[in-house]
């Protein structure tokens, strides 16, 4: 599997969570309506699933997460970089397979494409006091 496709299973990720939090829709529903309507050729399908299927499970411990790392409360998110930052904490979280410094730089990637003009520094900036938080926490 090549980076090229995690970044792809990514992206797809992050607006199918988009999709899920603005929409209440079911997780499987919007999952079925990005395989069926997206490009997903160039993308780890299976990786975009587990991603969906993750964030969506654990979005209120997620968002317990990054509380505390948030200068704003976790509903005044521009839904969008919720979405990023969910991803990008999931990835922290939950995948030891994924370095920090890739998970953090993947979700800034993601906002630059995705975000508004500057949501790729507060997206980097909330992910890097998590990766300490959780590095004290595991060390």
């Amino acid at each position: 599997m090549k980076p090229s496709e995690r970044r792809k299973a990514r992206q797809l990720a992050v607006q199918a969570l988009y999709s899920w939090q603005m929409s209440g829709n079911a997780v499987a529903d919007v999952e079925h309506q990005f395989l069926t309507e997206q490009d997903t050729q160039a993308a780890d399908v299976a990786y975009f699933r587990e991603l969906l299927s993750g964030v969506s499970n654990q979005a209120a411990s997620l968002d317990a997460k990054l509380k505390p790392n948030l200068a704003r409360l976790v509903e005044e998110v521009d839904q969008l970089e919720l979405a990023i930052l969910r991803l990008g904490a999931y990835e922290l979280i939950c995948r030891d397979d994924v370095p920090y410094k890739v998970a953090i730089n993947e979700a800034i990637e993601l906002a630059k494409v995705f975000g508004a003009e500057e949501s790729h520094k507060f997206v980097n900036g909330v992910l890097d006091k998590l990766a300490i938080s959780i590095n004290r926490q595991n060390g």
